[in-house]
């Protein structure tokens, strides 16, 4: 424990620019993270595997040293009427350590139902008419990893914010997307998975949205190392 809270101070201090050099920074790795060194199977949206993206995952190789492969496809959601969809995804992954489910914003963007925590779970016998709203479809996502591994870790990232309308990015707008990451976390919660809230912790806003996306839903590369390094100290330490 106490070795456990030494290493979540110097991650504290990892990312701030007063305490390290760069130089330091990029060399520093948390090889005693009990994530570190493991094999990572990543399912997403377009958010998840746009050439971007890869500059948060290079922090994870570089401080975790992670092994990622990237199963995410533009247009995905966890709706079995959304794209390729991560249940889509999942069907065809292998046996990895960690299984990474991060949230698009595309079932949000394009009207899919929320669903209930208890879709596609024994509280309905599995019933997969539920498959098609993002509740159905992260629950299918998790009972089928674990199908596949039952040893796995799985964390979920939720929805970032984006700037395409208001409701993407305020979280007081009754039918934004805010909705649709509560009930992620929901979900989540009915199963234990940690999840890391980037919707409220990303850090990303309408005074800094032109600095960190290249469009209203994508960050840039400076973005996703923003998000990157929050990341990194999720998987640190869990």
């Amino acid at each position: 424990m106490k070795g456990c809270i030494n290493y979540l101070v110097v991650l504290l201090f990892l990312f701030s620019n007063s305490v390290f050099s760069q130089n330091e920074i990029e060399t520093l790795t948390l090889k005693e993270s009990f994530n570190y060194g493991k094999s990572v199977a990543v399912f997403g949206g377009s958010v998840s595997v746009i050439p971007a993206s890869d500059s948060a995952k290079i922090l994870w190789k570089k401080h975790l040293g992670m092994t990622i492969a990237n199963y995410g496809v533009s247009g995905a959601g966890f709706s079995s009427l959304q794209g390729k969809s991560l249940q889509q995804q999942v069907d065809e992954a292998g046996v990895f350590d960690i299984y990474i489910l991060w949230a698009s914003t595309n079932d949000y963007t394009n009207h899919r139902k929320v669903g209930s925590y208890t879709d596609y779970t024994e509280f309905d016998n599995y019933d997969e008419k539920k498959l098609i709203t993002q509740a159905g479809g992260i629950n299918y996502c998790i009972k089928k990893i674990y199908e596949i591994n039952p040893y796995a870790i799985i964390y979920f990232f939720t929805s970032s914010k984006a700037f395409n309308d208001r409701g993407a990015h305020d979280p007081f707008y009754t039918q934004g997307m805010a909705k649709y990451v509560e009930m992620q976390k929901m979900v989540c919660k009915l199963h234990g998975i940690p999840v890391l809230d980037q919707f409220l912790l990303g850090g990303y806003n309408i005074f800094n949205k032109d600095l960190y996306y290249h469009d209203s839903i994508h960050m840039n590369v400076l973005g996703y190392k923003k998000i990157g390094e929050l990341q990194v100290s999720f998987l640190a330490f869990l």
